[in-house]
């Protein structure tokens, strides 16, 4: 009557899995403040992507809209508020981005702060709004700019892919598709292919892709990324967080094409979907103004980072998957320390009888578990965070 999951799983099964480490929620609102402006003068149309900022010529609820953006073009010592012209839907009307552009009075670095590309991910959102209005653009240095609903279709339903209408109704992980591709077989590739080709890449000395665990499943305050590169490396500890997964995940993640086009960059995960985790969120608005003090951009002394608090630093993720169905009934919590061969979860059947026990395979702390409480065959329950040799090869998080 007991089942025990002690093996790990492929990596295209974790994906078939359907975990989200990574996406987000709703559009951004900010009050603008007497040193806000809604984007300078539009410019001459320059002839190709990436070389200057462009205007449409539309203005939506008072807001400029863009299908192009160099922020040296912008006033400094402002805030700015625009819109982004994405990928058109069946209807021919477009997919409109948001951004905000925090422009220092004096030159410095240029950081790009991204959520949404997950629909179901709210705290995220939060963060990035937070740290914008935390900023005084008269008394920076260099540039933040925040784009907190990249995946728009999937936000407004507040479910995690993109239904795209191409072929029937499909679902797409904007999450695979980066750097995405202008000329793609869908719209969310050709809407991935135009933020990162002409807002995104042309604006970024730096990038954080912020996310939080996907619908049905949470996850503690941690950071994605590969601690081999020493500028991600020297961000992720700025974060007085517990975890740090050091791993370059998937190809396709947003933050893995910043990484191929140069610029250094990783992913905060905070908590549940479909919520504001207003316990976890500070946390990570305190690592990001660390990250933009480090920069340079903000004055002032740091906040907490992570030699404050006890990092558990894994490079791999043990997954518990489900093998029967019924109430799950968790008996560890986030960030708790298990063993192997430790009970971290029962299951029960309609009866209330235990029809499945589960168990830790490995040393390390629990990174994500199962919110819903029911789950069928194949549900991720657990996931552990741990270090594996390197000659032992390494799981991959399940997204």
């Amino acid at each position: 009557m007991s089942d025990t999951s002690k093996k790990g799983i492929d990596r295209r099964d974790l994906i078939l899995a359907s975990i989200a480490t990574v996406g987000a929620s709703a559009a951004l609102a900010v009050s603008a403040g007497s040193g806000n402006a809604q984007g300078a003068a539009t410019p001459a149309a320059q002839p190709a992507s990436g070389t200057g900022t462009l205007y449409t010529g539309d203005v939506i609820r008072g807001k400029k809209v863009v299908s192009a953006l160099d922020v040296h073009d912008l006033e400094p010592g402002l805030r700015h508020f625009l819109y982004f012209q994405g990928a058109q839907m069946p209807t021919g009307q477009h997919w409109y981005v948001s951004v905000t552009v925090a422009k220092g009075a004096r030159p410095g670095k240029r950081g790009i702060l991204t959520s949404g590309v997950h629909g179901d991910e709210m705290s995220n959102i939060h963060t990035v709004q937070t740290v914008m209005n935390q900023l005084d653009p008269a008394q920076m240095s260099g540039t933040v700019m925040a784009v907190t609903d990249v995946a728009r279709p999937a936000i407004e339903g507040m479910q995690r892919r993109w239904p795209n209408q191409g072929r029937g109704l499909d679902l797409i992980d904007m999450n695979r598709e980066w750097p995405g591709n202008e000329n793609g077989a869908t719209a969310p590739s050709r809407h991935a292919g135009l933020l990162f080709n002409r807002l995104l890449r042309p604006n970024a000395d730096f990038a954080i892709d912020f996310h939080t665990g996907t619908t049905g499943f949470e996850v503690t305050a941690f950071n994605i990324g590969g601690m081999d590169v020493p500028e991600v490396k020297a961000m992720m500890e700025l974060y007085p967080v517990g975890q740090i997964f050091d791993n370059h995940v998937y190809p396709g993640v947003l933050h893995n094409a910043f990484m191929d086009a140069g610029i250094p960059s990783f992913t905060p995960e905070i908590g549940a979907a479909r919520v504001l985790d207003l316990e976890m969120i500070p946390l990570f608005v305190e690592g990001t103004m660390n990250v933009l003090k480090h920069y340079g951009i903000v004055a002032g002394p740091m906040g907490r980072t992570g030699k404050d608090v006890s990092v558990f630093v894994g490079n791999s993720a043990f997954p518990i998957l489900a093998t029967q169905g019924g109430i799950v009934e968790h008996l560890v919590k986030l960030n708790d320390k298990v063993e192997p061969g430790q009970k971290v979860a029962v299951q029960r059947n309609s009866f209330g009888e235990v029809v499945a026990e589960y168990t830790s395979g490995v040393a390390g702390e629990i990174t994500g578990q199962r919110s819903d409480a029911m789950a069928e065959p194949g549900n991720p329950l657990v996931f552990i965070l741990f270090h594996k040799a390197p000659s032992e090869g390494a799981e991959s998080y399940p997204e």
